[in-house]
């Protein structure tokens, strides 16, 4: 075999080629991120974070472990885990002459709904996202043990059904599996045969990596507009890895960047809570305050919506404040229901003012006003004195001169 390409763009589009022959990804975003995870395996060192690449399906049979595999043949080290501890795994990293790159396959059965939280797993993987990271330990025997830091820092890449905590998710690239279409078709993996086509392209791979390391050793690339925070942390190695590629991939990876961040914002289960809340406004719709039956009524009755059965049941009074008092008002304190004073009576329910702040900190832009709403006038808020036809005369409120009892702080519904 000739001398390794150093032409990166190349490179990359061959990683891509290859995992096309044997994995059926949802998008070509997808494709994208998965070959800059592969190369940017080989430059650890030069960034601050490593994103974990999570492959998630809710079925099996959807290609996830075969993703995994090809990946095992372009990364450096690579390590192959299902069900390995947190004590095994922190010790393989910061203990060898080469530091591995952890392949966790079967991950919902550490942390699927029958398998408990695995706090200390999921602490090591959360550690070892920063190059900073580190597992400490007390080694020694009896009164002579010491506390030693292990580094944690490592590439991981995990498949599994269903989800995962909302701080893996949140430093992840997720790939969302699913099975194959009668008219998709790859080719089937022979290990024997196409381990070593693979580990070809990870040896270039890490001689071109060798070639930009310090081009991309303290480089920080340019995001696309509107991705900060955690999501900037998980994208700023794959864009800087293609910057270092050249051609069009700085353009590709800005792309499957945008894409992929704005479909996990809508596909975590960890933002359930704000998507109670985005619903919350809609149930509102310029209302001042609303009972809790009534809310509870809106929030079930929409089709796409989860809130109508809540691991078989539907969200109760109970449930709402428990997720609402998590956000707090613009006076930092949770928010709770409080007395509304109905035409029959008080009863419990939430205030939209209590609900602003965390609407505006949490939640998207309400949906633009339509050309055909626009031409009509728009529906009267819910407040005092109203007349709204489908709410029952007794949940109206009186007027709004009328003083409110005081609210309750002890009740939560």
């Amino acid at each position: 075999m000739g001398a390794p390409t150093l032409d990166g763009a190349t490179l990359l589009n061959e990683v891509v080629a290859f995992h096309k022959r044997f994995n059926a990804f949802p998008t070509q975003a997808a494709y994208i991120a998965v070959a800059l995870w592969d190369a940017h395996a080989h430059l650890l060192d030069c960034f601050d974070s490593t994103p974990r690449l999570a492959f998630l399906s809710p079925e099996p049979g959807s290609g996830k472990s075969r993703a995994l595999e090809i990946v095992e043949t372009l990364v450096p080290a690579p390590m192959v885990a299902v069900n390995a501890s947190a004590a095994a795994l922190f010790r393989a990293v910061s203990s060898g002459p080469t530091r591995p790159t952890i392949l966790f396959d079967e991950i919902d059965t550490i942390f699927g709904p029958k398998a408990g939280d695995n706090e200390e797993l999921r602490g090591w993987l959360n550690a070892g996202h920063r190059r900073s990271g580190v597992t400490y330990r007390c080694v020694g025997d009896g009164a002579n043990q010491t506390v030693q830091p292990f580094p944690s820092y490592c590439g991981v890449a995990v498949a599994g059904l269903g989800s995962l905590p909302d701080t893996i998710l949140t430093r992840s690239v997720i790939v969302r599996m699913r099975r194959r279409a009668p008219n998709e078709r790859v080719e089937p993996f022979r290990q024997r045969l196409h381990t070593k086509q693979g580990n070809a392209l990870r040896d270039r791979l890490a001689a071109w990596a060798a070639s930009v390391r310090d081009q991309v050793a303290g480089t920080w690339p340019e995001m696309p507009e509107g991705v900060t925070d955690r999501p900037a942390d998980v994208w700023e190695p794959l864009i800087a890895v293609a910057d270092a590629a050249g051609g069009d991939w700085p353009e590709r990876a800005r792309a499957a960047c945008l894409e992929l961040v704005e479909a996990s914002k809508g596909s975590d289960k960890g933002s359930l809570g704000i998507r109670l809340l985005t619903d919350l406004r809609h149930v509102f719709n310029g209302a001042d305050r609303l009972p809790t039956v009534v809310i509870l009524d809106g929030l079930t009755a929409m089709d796409d919506a989860p809130w109508a059965d809540m691991n078989g049941k539907p969200l109760d009074p109970r449930g709402l404040a428990k997720w609402l008092r998590e956000y707090v008002t613009a006076d930092n304190t949770p928010i709770a229901a409080r007395n509304i004073k109905t035409a029959n009576g008080v009863m419990k329910g939430y205030y939209a003012s209590d609900l602003h702040d965390a609407w505006l900190r949490y939640c998207p832009p309400p949906p633009e006003i339509s050309a055909t709403s626009a031409t009509k006038p728009p529906e009267p808020p819910l407040t005092s004195g109203n007349a709204v036809a489908d709410i029952p005369d007794f949940l109206r409120y009186p007027a709004a001169t009328d003083p409110l009892p005081a609210a309750d702080p002890a009740a939560s519904w």
